[in-house]
């Protein structure tokens, strides 16, 4: 049999963090010296899928390391209501796979008319997106041929990782991210079967993380409804306690990014809570009586974690989905670029 797109496409995912290194790495300090010199106030982003999931990645960095608040603008604003934001003295940073959304392209240009700087993320340095901003960071990974993204969302959070890395200078998070490109090779040498046989069959699964792993825990639910036509949920390991945490009980399946930092123990807390309520947690590289542990590469900086973590997913919920007699490549009413208005 031969391997699906989207089985190919994460196999790049070392190369991919390689390529962007070797190509973005001029641009990302260009931005990053004039975001230096703007100091916003605040950080707003334009996305929209997978990309606004790369946008809530950077929200946690930039508010985490530079903090400064970042907003989430609704690209409908300028594009079906025509609103005018007043944003002198921020920065508006677009991330788009293709850059031809118009109605990412018409918030990007409203944004610039309201006084924003304006950055991008893309693919596609030749895309009306990239020709509409002040800064380019090029996402430097190939075409891509798989409808569900993966080589470029990795390319988005690296280059989210290195545009802070910069903006306020980080020796050790540029180190990890000049390792990464091992990192993710050994990642593909990890196995997560025991949580795709335990999904073979399921309906549901909640996907928890804190922090920046909670934007991967949106990204792995996503990839999950996608490909595997799962009706995964993310919460935050604090908001799943509101409410949704009810009907976690009976086996229920739920996947947890775990991160080593300041949430661990709150999280921690929250995988035993769910498992004493008879759910089937699964929960990376930490071990929690009740729940499964699986393995994660060891020993890496807190924010790129996520990022490694989900590239296991990634390979794991491509196998799911054929396990569950579907094609990862072929999603039911999608298409590879969605342009919306």
């Amino acid at each position: 049999m031969q391997p699906t797109h989207m089985a190919r496409e994460i196999a790049e995912l070392p190369d991919i963090a390689r390529a962007f290194i070797r190509q973005s790495r001029d641009p990302i300090r260009d931005a990053a010296t004039a975001l230096r010199l703007t100091e916003p106030a605040l950080l707003v982003t334009v996305a929209r899928g997978s990309s606004d999931h790369a946008a809530s990645f950077l929200k946690y960095l930039v508010e985490l390391q530079l903090g400064i608040p970042v907003a989430s603008v609704g690209p409908s604003i300028a594009s079906i209501y025509v609103r005018q934001l007043r944003l002198q003295g921020a920065a508006c940073i677009g991330i788009s796979q293709s850059g031809q959304s118009p109605d990412i392209l018409a918030m990007i240009r409203s944004a610039a008319a309201g006084g924003a700087r304006t950055l991008a993320l893309t693919n596609d340095v030749a895309s009306p997106l990239a020709g509409a901003v002040d800064h380019v960071i090029p996402l430097a990974a190939g075409p891509e041929r798989s409808v569900a993204a993966t080589k470029t969302f990795v390319a988005s959070l690296l280059a989210a990782l290195w545009l802070v890395a910069e903006w306020r200078p980080d020796p050790a998070l540029q180190a990890a991210l000049t390792d990464l490109p091992e990192a993710l090779a050994a990642a593909a040498r990890l196995d997560w079967q025991v949580i795709e046989d335990r999904l073979a069959d399921a309906q549901s699964l909640f996907v928890l993380g804190r922090g920046a792993a909670s934007a991967i825990a949106a990204e792995a639910a996503l990839k999950g409804k996608e490909t595997c036509r799962l009706h995964a949920e993310a919460y935050s390991a604090a908001e799943v306690l509101h409410g949704p945490s009810a009907i976690a009980r009976d086996r229920f399946p739920v996947l947890v990014f775990a991160v080593d930092d300041e949430s661990l123990p709150q999280l921690r807390a929250t995988v035993e809570r769910l498992a004493g309520q008879g759910a089937d947690v699964f929960v990376t590289g930490i071990a929690v009586p009740g729940a499964t542990t699986l393995p994660v590469v060891p020993d890496l900086h807190p924010l790129v974690a996520p990022l490694v973590h989900l590239a296991i997913w990634y390979a794991t919920v491509e196998r799911l989905s054929r396990q569950r007699g579907l094609n990862p490549d072929q999603p039911a009413f999608l298409q590879k670029v969605t342009q919306t208005v």
